[in-house]
């Protein structure tokens, strides 16, 4: 697999490869990694939310107004 990245982009990770004292690849496997694994765990977080809505398990808008207001009264 390929990955395009303008003039910028290489830029960056060739200046921030430099400063970690690593190679362009590895740091740009890193940092793929790293997205990958963010971005399912915010996929698994909203599917998880769905469910609770389908069971009916929510917090409906006045109740979270009063949850922000007792907390910061405490």
């Amino acid at each position: 697999m390929e990955v395009h990245l303008t003039a910028e982009q290489a830029a960056r990770l060739d200046q921030l490869a430099g400063k970690k004292g690593q190679p362009v690849e590895k740091l740009a496997q890193q940092v793929l990694v790293q997205y990958l694994d963010h971005e399912a765990n915010f996929v698994e977080a909203v599917e998880r939310g769905f469910a609770s809505l389908d069971r009916g398990e929510y917090v409906d808008h006045q109740e979270v107004g009063e949850r922000i207001r007792r907390r910061f009264e405490s």
